[in-house]
């Protein structure tokens, strides 16, 4: 005979607290017991599943379960099993994750990035306690931080101008684009160095590995704009500077490639606000409608992460003896790209996450 338990609301209310403050306290071993009864009592789970999917035994199910069903949560406790206690209360631990996040500056170090060695020194002055230099490592990745490259971040930046292109601007422009059914584009422009770019691979440890490399300081210049409804890719590489007449001669090529209203988004380039480029523009605006980028603001660019995916596939750890060989490694990697839109149409997604742009906002 089969029995089912059927377990009131405030006693569900109660596990899931339980389970919450268990979250709060960092309890693996009690995360892990309150999950099992919300998957045996709450959820209804078999027996079997639940035994194969936390590698639990039968009976540790069946005393897990029959001490909640006599004692309730008072069940849900773990004494000290032993071992050196730690020396940092939760309290403690809370508010030295609160100061870490607050950065170096504001509780006055001279410099803007945490080292182990600066947040030991951190735990000393503010709780008294001395940690050994590699076991704050472990410690922080227990409190959930990992070591990190940091990123720099102009410090003209207008909070005020990038939120209402996030919130005003930008649905804006999204539902033009739709009505006239327009193309969309980002452009924007990036330089691929003959020397190549270096990046991470495997190799013997203690042996760092060598790529050649010509030392040739000339670069393979490359227009491009991606359409945000279809991932389409439009691009032009040159090897002499970026400047307006250049710029202008891309765009006259994708108007030329099209029927369509463009509706263009790009950033505060010289050659992209020179009097010449905006002439052209006034005189093509029954095509193209421009919409500049808010100023220092390369995150709200989706391109950019084509250019990284272009550099992964073309130049990453390679040697290009001539320049003729570089050009041909670029633009072989965009011509994937341009036959492979579902691959562009991926990045509006990680433009959309990173940005803090909501997707339905687009939709």
């Amino acid at each position: 005979m089969c029995i089912r338990i059927q377990l009131s609301r405030a006693t569900v209310k109660d596990l899931h607290s339980c389970l919450q403050s268990a979250y709060q306290r960092d309890d693996v071993r009690l995360v892990r017991r309150t999950t099992v009864l919300i998957d045996l009592l709450v959820h209804q789970m078999p027996v079997a599943v639940v035994c194969e999917r936390w590698g639990l035994s039968p009976a540790c199910l069946y005393a897990w379960q029959k001490a909640f069903l006599v004692h309730g949560v008072d069940s849900l406790v773990y004494c000290h099993g032993g071992g050196r206690p730690a020396k940092l209360t939760p309290k403690q631990k809370q508010r030295l994750v609160e100061l870490i996040e607050a950065g170096p500056l504001v509780v006055g170090c001279e410099t803007a990035c945490w080292t182990s060695v600066l947040i030991r020194v951190l735990i000393w002055r503010e709780f008294g306690v001395l940690y050994n230099c590699q076991y704050v490592c472990t410690l922080l990745h227990n409190l959930g931080f990992s070591f990190q490259k940091a990123r720099f971040v102009s410090d003209h930046l207008d909070a005020a101008k990038r939120l209402a292109w996030l919130q005003d601007k930008w649905p804006a422009i999204v539902r033009a684009a739709k009505r006239c059914k327009g193309l969309l584009l980002f452009e924007d422009e990036a330089s691929f160095a003959q020397w190549g770019s270096l990046s991470y691979t495997w190799a013997r440890r203690g042996r760092q590995p060598e790529v050649p490399t010509s030392g040739k300081r000339k670069g393979y210049k490359v227009f491009g704009a991606i359409e945000y409804f279809s991932g389409r890719l439009f691009f032009q590489g040159i090897e002499g500077r970026f400047n307006s007449e250049s710029y202008q001669a891309f765009l006259q090529r994708i108007i030329a490639q099209t029927t369509e209203r463009l509706f263009l988004i790009h950033d505060g380039a010289r050659y992209h606000t020179s009097a010449s480029t905006q002439a052209f523009l006034a005189a093509h605006r029954d095509r193209i409608t421009e919409h500049p980028l808010p100023s220092y603001s390369p995150d709200y660019h989706p391109i950019e992460y084509l250019w990284k995916k272009t550099k992964k596939r073309a130049t990453h750890n390679q040697y290009f003896k001539e320049f003729a060989v570089l050009t041909v490694s670029v633009d072989k990697a965009l011509t994937y790209f341009a036959t492979h839109p579902d691959t562009v149409l991926g990045l509006f997604g990680l433009y959309c996450e990173e940005s803090g742009l909501e997707l339905q906002q687009a939709a």
